[in-house]
């Protein structure tokens, strides 16, 4: 499973509320205060101090520290106690780039995300089977780089199982576009088609469109793709937001949306549609498109309907990614020579932008992940700053990737903000090196070093070209390793960062970012009352453990906005759910073949009649029969904990410790986690 349902937005867990102070009557409203007691809570603050009680009152947070009776008199009268039962704590979740539309529109189309392109085949079939005639098909998350081979797909894939419905799939990293014959054909692209500038059209051998659009080339497919309708786009907003807060995030940065689109919002949030905080940059796809909002008279809005939504910031993208090879690099691709890319403005055309975004006051945010393409941002930026200077300017880079390691300090002193996504160096480290060779790795995704040299980095997915999980985020900065385990000790392990700034970099940080920390980003007296309860000590747990954490609970503004309903118990292999489990006796047991289905690198085989389950995985060769109190473990005999039982159901602890995984239980979740 891609990611777990965002469950109810209401109260369900049944341990909150669970007292009230003598003479305070149970209204069920939080109109005089709520006080929080008995939890771990990492305030995130300067000291990075931990507390045990939190007192809200209204939308601010009134005292947070240890000291009951302090926070009692804090909140004076006609409060309600809740008791944490000795949970975590931590600021809401701030993510410091996200495509909020995108998020919710991907939950409604089909599910591409680093699957087989044997299984996207078929989704696209069983997509065009309930379509309409011509109806399009579009999805999105596909990454060839896991495939066998390694290749982009072609037109003929699509084809196959869809010859009259158009097919447009976007990459998981949003810059290449791998589409069937009809959606050529509706695009009017030919042999002859030019390739549009920071864009390129795949040929193949016999020089036809390929069936792959890379870079600003999507634009000839997306232009005729048939737009969605506010009543789609608010449908959309919806589904995102649910999901967002389900994991205990309450802001974040949505990299880039259309001038329409801001108005959209600007509606939605006025008539209370959207509670989640959302920091919005509007986009701009050419050097001519900043001007809209500006032309329309809009200036840079921070703080609007209760702090609920700010447009203060511009994004413009100067490249595009290391996978799709569109990111604009100083020198060639090292897997293909010659090629550096498809920059998408020259120095001139990118301060066209970020002077007149700057002048009305937008904080320009620029998508940069080649060497290439961070240099001549940063230029633009010393250029703008000399002419329009600003002590506390903020301007940020999104991304950030591929770095010269002299630009590294160079953007420190320059006070430049770099927004980068752990999960992104554990999704290219399949490829990245590839790329750009062993020296030019040396200074990429270089978290470290631009802490060292005294700046800060705003954490954030990008979902959807990643999972919105933050979680996954932070286990990403503080191992660089993939959900396996691999590589171990991490990708490039110099480059690793410590659990307090992997967090501070997912709030506090995050909140600098878009000019919040005295309002988010920290539990603070006087600050909004944003914040998640977790089922596990993030800071404590093992790092497997810390990937799969869940949120039990998400109060924005001191509302409880998302409650996790716990109706049975989970169970997750390397982050995905396994269903089908059945607990008997205290004990915990899984189908052998859904339970091998989440390992990598495993095969399984079920006898025909149902009887055993074997399953072969990195030199383990187990075989599993009903009935059976032992396993037959690489020609010996292994005692199992528990009986096979019919449909070759095997005690989790079983599974996990055949397989030299760990198995943990948290008791908050009722979830049994396995994993590395």
């Amino acid at each position: 499973m891609r990611a777990r349902k965002a469950g109810k937005l209401i109260l369900a867990l049944g341990i909150l509320m669970a007292a009230l102070v003598a003479g305070c009557a149970a209204t069920g409203k939080n109109s005089e205060g709520v006080l929080y007691v008995n939890a771990t809570i990492y305030t995130v603050d300067n000291a990075f101090s931990t507390a045990t009680v939190l007192a809200v009152k209204g939308d601010r947070i009134a005292y947070v520290g240890s000291d009951r009776a302090a926070a009692e008199a804090a909140l004076r009268s006609g409060f309600r106690v809740v008791d944490l039962e000795g949970k975590t704590v931590i600021p809401g979740i701030i993510d410091a780039h996200i495509h909020f539309q995108y998020i919710g529109q991907n939950m409604a189309r089909v599910d591409a995300f680093w699957q087989p392109k044997e299984v996207i085949v078929d989704r696209v079939r069983e997509a065009v089977a309930l379509a309409a005639p011509g109806e399009w098909i579009l999805g999105w998350g596909w990454n060839h780089e896991i495939w066998p081979g390694r290749q982009f797909p072609t037109r003929e894939d699509l084809d196959a199982v869809s010859p009259n419905n158009p097919v447009a799939l976007t990459r998981t990293d949003g810059h290449s576009l791998w589409v069937n014959s009809a959606a050529i054909e509706a695009a009017g692209i030919t042999s002859a088609t030019p390739d549009p500038e920071g864009g390129e059209i795949l040929k193949n051998p016999r020089g036809e469109p390929s069936g792959m659009l890379m870079g600003l080339a999507q634009g000839l497919v997306n232009s005729v793709v048939p737009i969605a309708s506010d009543s789609q786009k608010r449908h959309y907003y919806q589904l995102a937001q649910d999901h967002i807060l389900s994991y205990g995030m309450t802001s974040f940065w949505d990299a880039g949306v259309s001038f329409d689109d801001a108005l959209l919002l600007r509606t939605m949030y006025q008539a209370g549609n959207l509670k989640v905080r959302a920091n919005v940059a509007l986009h701009n796809g050419t050097a001519e498109s900043d001007a809209q909002y500006i032309n329309a008279g809009y200036k840079a809005e921070r703080g609007m309907y209760g702090n609920r939504l700010s447009i203060a910031s511009v994004k413009a993208q100067i490249d595009g990614s290391l996978g799709s090879r569109t990111a604009f690099l100083f020198e060639e691709y090292e897997d293909r020579p010659g090629h550096f890319g498809n920059p998408r403005y020259t120095e001139d055309e990118l301060y066209s932008v970020i002077s007149r975004a700057h002048a009305n006051g937008f904080q320009p945010g620029i998508h940069a992940i080649g060497d290439g393409g961070v240099n001549r941002t940063l230029n633009v930026y010393e250029r703008v700053l000399n002419e329009q200077p600003k002590d506390d300017h903020r301007f940020r880079i999104e991304h950030y990737q591929i770095v010269l390691p002299e630009d590294i300090p160079r953007t420190v002193a320059m006070g430049v903000i770099p927004s980068m996504q752990p999960v992104h160096a554990t999704s290219d480290m399949n490829m990245a090196e590839d790329r750009v060779g062993p020296v030019r790795i040396l200074s990429s995704y270089a978290w470290c070093e631009v802490l060292e040299k005294g700046g800060i980095i705003a954490g954030g997915s990008d979902a959807p070209v990643e999972l919105l999980n933050p979680y996954h985020g932070l286990f990403a900065a503080i191992t660089r390793m993939d959900k396996f385990g691999a590589p171990e000790g991490g990708w490039y392990p110099q480059h690793l960062m410590s659990r307090e700034d992997a967090l501070r970099g997912f709030t506090i940080w995050a909140a600098h970012a878009q000019f919040d920390e005295k309002l988010i980003g920290s539990l603070e007296a006087g600050k909004l009352a944003d914040f998640v309860v977790l089922d596990r000590d993030i800071m404590t747990v093992s790092p497997a453990s810390l990937r799969e954490t869940q949120a039990l609970l998400t109060v924005l503004g001191g509302e409880v906005v998302y409650e996790r309903e716990i109706e049975s118990p989970t169970l997750t292999v390397f982050g995905e759910t396994v269903d089908g489990i059945v607990v008997t006796n205290g004990i915990m047991y899984a189908s052998a073949a859904a339970f091998a289905a989440e390992l990598n690198k495993a095969t399984v085989t079920t006898a025909a009649n149902g009887s055993s389950a074997r399953i072969i995985r990195e030199g383990v060769d187990a075989t599993f029969t009903v009935g059976s109190d032992t396993a037959r473990v690489n020609n010996a005999n292994v005692p199992l904990q528990a009986a096979v039982a019919p449909g070759v159901l095997v005690s989790v602890d079983d599974l996990a410790k055949i397989f030299g995984l760990n198995a943990s239980y948290h008791p908050h979740s009722l979830t049994t986690n396995v994993t590395f």
